[in-house]
Protein backbone atom coordinates (compact mmCIF):
# COMPACT_ATOMS: atom_id res chain seq x y z
CA UNK A 1 0.00 0.00 0.00
CA UNK A 2 1.22 3.31 -0.55
CA UNK A 3 2.50 5.39 2.11
CA UNK A 4 2.47 9.54 2.65
CA UNK A 5 5.40 11.04 4.89
CA UNK A 6 3.49 14.42 6.06
CA UNK A 7 5.77 17.66 6.80
CA UNK A 8 5.05 20.31 8.63
CA UNK A 9 8.04 23.10 8.37
CA UNK A 10 8.71 26.49 9.65
CA UNK A 11 11.89 27.70 7.74
CA UNK A 12 14.38 29.56 9.80
CA UNK A 13 17.09 30.36 7.61
CA UNK A 14 15.23 30.23 3.93
CA UNK A 15 18.78 30.78 2.18
CA UNK A 16 20.29 27.51 3.60
CA UNK A 17 16.97 25.69 3.47
CA UNK A 18 17.16 25.89 -0.33
CA UNK A 19 20.30 23.67 -0.21
CA UNK A 20 18.42 21.22 1.81
CA UNK A 21 15.76 21.12 -1.35
CA UNK A 22 17.80 20.83 -3.48
CA UNK A 23 20.12 17.87 -1.55
CA UNK A 24 16.49 16.02 -0.58
CA UNK A 25 14.99 16.27 -3.53
CA UNK A 26 17.27 13.15 -5.14
CA UNK A 27 17.25 10.97 -2.22
CA UNK A 28 13.21 11.27 -2.59
CA UNK A 29 13.63 9.88 -5.79
CA UNK A 30 16.45 7.15 -5.20
CA UNK A 31 14.41 5.32 -2.52
CA UNK A 32 11.18 5.48 -5.10
CA UNK A 33 8.87 8.60 -3.68
CA UNK A 34 7.67 11.52 -5.06
CA UNK A 35 6.53 14.68 -4.09
CA UNK A 36 2.64 15.65 -4.12
CA UNK A 37 2.52 18.85 -2.42
CA UNK A 38 5.52 21.36 -2.14
CA UNK A 39 5.36 23.95 0.09
CA UNK A 40 1.83 24.80 -1.40
CA UNK A 41 -0.73 27.53 -0.40
CA UNK A 42 -2.41 26.12 2.58
CA UNK A 43 -6.00 26.72 2.82
CA UNK A 44 -8.16 25.75 5.93
CA UNK A 45 -11.26 24.37 6.23
CA UNK A 46 -11.24 23.87 9.60
CA UNK A 47 -9.49 23.70 12.79
CA UNK A 48 -6.77 26.28 13.67
CA UNK A 49 -3.61 23.91 12.04
CA UNK A 50 -2.13 26.44 9.96
CA UNK A 51 1.02 25.19 8.62
CA UNK A 52 3.49 27.67 7.33
CA UNK A 53 4.82 25.05 4.65
CA UNK A 54 3.50 21.77 4.08
CA UNK A 55 5.02 18.94 2.18
CA UNK A 56 3.57 15.53 1.38
CA UNK A 57 5.86 12.37 -0.14
CA UNK A 58 4.39 9.87 -1.47
CA UNK A 59 6.35 6.20 -1.12
CA UNK A 60 5.49 2.62 -2.27
CA UNK A 61 5.20 1.29 1.52
CA UNK A 62 5.26 2.68 4.93
CA UNK A 63 9.06 0.56 4.96
CA UNK A 64 10.31 2.40 1.87
CA UNK A 65 9.47 5.50 3.41
CA UNK A 66 11.42 4.97 6.79
CA UNK A 67 14.22 3.33 5.07
CA UNK A 68 14.87 6.42 2.46
CA UNK A 69 14.55 8.54 5.97
CA UNK A 70 16.91 6.59 7.14
CA UNK A 71 19.20 6.54 4.64
CA UNK A 72 22.47 7.53 4.63
CA UNK A 73 21.72 9.12 0.95
CA UNK A 74 19.26 12.05 2.99
CA UNK A 75 22.04 12.44 6.05
CA UNK A 76 23.01 15.22 4.83
CA UNK A 77 20.07 17.04 3.64
CA UNK A 78 18.14 16.07 7.08
CA UNK A 79 20.97 17.84 8.73
CA UNK A 80 20.80 20.82 7.25
CA UNK A 81 17.13 20.73 7.80
CA UNK A 82 17.63 20.32 11.06
CA UNK A 83 19.78 23.19 11.50
CA UNK A 84 17.61 25.74 9.08
CA UNK A 85 13.79 24.32 9.79
CA UNK A 86 11.59 23.23 12.49
CA UNK A 87 9.93 20.27 11.23
CA UNK A 88 6.92 17.64 12.44
CA UNK A 89 7.09 14.84 10.32
CA UNK A 90 4.69 11.77 10.28
CA UNK A 91 4.06 8.73 7.65
CA UNK A 92 0.96 6.98 7.07
CA UNK A 93 -0.41 4.33 5.06
CA UNK A 94 -2.30 5.23 2.02
CA UNK A 95 -5.79 3.51 0.90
Amino acid sequence: MPAYVIVDIVVNDPVRYEEYKSLAAPTVAAYGGKYVVRGSPVHVLEGDWLPKRLVILEFESIEQAKKWWASPEYRDAKKIRHETAATNMIVVEGI
